[in-house]
């Protein structure tokens, strides 16, 4: 546990973060554990090979399913995916341009595209699933006053907080904030009595709900953003769209895929990723992935995802809320128009 900027944070922080460029982000030097991540592997022979990274919820099934299914295959394309020792590293991977896609929570999004990295938004992930968790007595906005409170930094779940509290007219420095590295050292944290709160998402949250007698839910985030919130979404490099938009094309219809296989058959999809993926039971896992569904057309989240650039400024993380130019739809439309029926058999989407 540690309340101090993770390895991400001691190149692009709050504080330096504001002070770097495009360069800055496309040359930072990586720590050896992370560099011997990424040897070469020969791609399939016909196949173009995509390095994805990806974070550990609900909100990356999609990705998580068209893996484990080799759903973007027929269309040329093998994801690759790199597995980083911690959160904050997948947005310095992504930055750095040592992988070419990443499901990614859409304020980590942020801070790469306001320091001018070569970013894009493409389609959307996961909904909602951002959820506060208090422990016993802690009901409120008002009782965190005083407490400890873990979540991950530049995070949507350090977004979700902190709006939670500023609606209630408080604020962080009315909490003790502890920044931690990884999904289970966050939920394991607050299970062994060390935080007093926290916000995380599925299954993990669940789990915490579960694990500590008296805990609860204080806030589920539809409280302070209404139903069908964005948690994470599809980012792509700029050069990736510009060179091969066929194969980010190929990645989108994975993720539709994935999503309407999940929709039909919830208990297959979870079949294919607990324990893989969710370290949970599955009877947990069913529960929670209730509360995160995958959702890839995500184009009615645009103002939503633009508005919150006020609480990354407000944190201190960007300089200015993202504008219209983060994101590019034009390749998730092309996909929707060259697959209707799949489309149209969606339960969730903007249309």
């Amino acid at each position: 546990m540690c309340d101090r900027d993770g390895l991400f944070y001691r190149n692009f922080s709050r504080r330096t973060l504001l002070r770097s460029g495009a360069s800055a982000v496309a040359t930072l030097a990586l720590p050896a554990h992370l560099a011997g991540l990424l040897t070469p592997t020969a791609a399939a022979a016909a196949n173009v090979t995509l390095k994805a990274t990806h974070g550990s919820g609900f909100c990356n099934m999609g990705m998580f399913l068209a893996k484990e299914r080799n759903l973007t295959k027929a269309d040329g394309v093998d994801l690759e995916f790199v597995v980083t020792p911690s959160n904050t590293e997948i947005t310095t991977m992504f930055g750095a341009g040592l992988v070419d896609i990443s499901m990614i929570p859409y304020s980590n999004f942020m801070t790469l595209y306001d320091a001018g990295a070569p970013v894009k938004i493409v389609a959307g992930g996961g909904v909602e699933g951002c959820i506060i968790v208090g422990k016993e007595g802690l009901k409120t906005a008002a009782d965190l006053k005083g407490k400890t409170f873990g979540t991950f930094q530049a995070d949507t779940l350090e977004v979700l907080p902190y709006d939670y509290l500023k609606k209630a007219g408080l604020s962080f420095k009315d909490v003790e904030i502890k920044y931690l590295d990884t999904s289970p050292e966050l939920a394991q944290a607050f299970l062994v009595g060390a935080i007093d709160a926290i916000c995380h998402i599925e299954p993990y949250a669940s789990q915490c709900v579960i694990g500590r007698k008296g805990a609860s839910v204080l806030s589920d985030g539809t409280d302070v953003y209404g139903k069908g919130y964005s948690d994470c979404v599809l980012a792509v490099r700029t050069p990736l769209i510009e060179k091969n938009p066929a194969a980010v094309k190929a990645v989108i219809k994975a993720l539709f895929v994935a999503q309407s296989q999940a929709e039909t058959d919830k208990t297959a999809a979870l079949k294919d990723t607990v324990g893989k993926y969710y370290k949970t039971s599955m009877e947990a896992a069913i529960d929670a992935s209730s509360k995160q569904p995958i959702v890839v057309d995500q184009r009615n989240q645009t103002k939503f995802i633009i508005e919150r650039g006020q609480s990354m400024k407000e944190l201190g993380y960007v300089k200015k809320s993202p504008d219209q130019g983060a994101f590019d739809w034009s390749l998730l439309e092309a996909v929707i128009a060259e697959n209707k029926t799949l489309y149209d058999g969606l339960k969730l989407k903007s249309a």
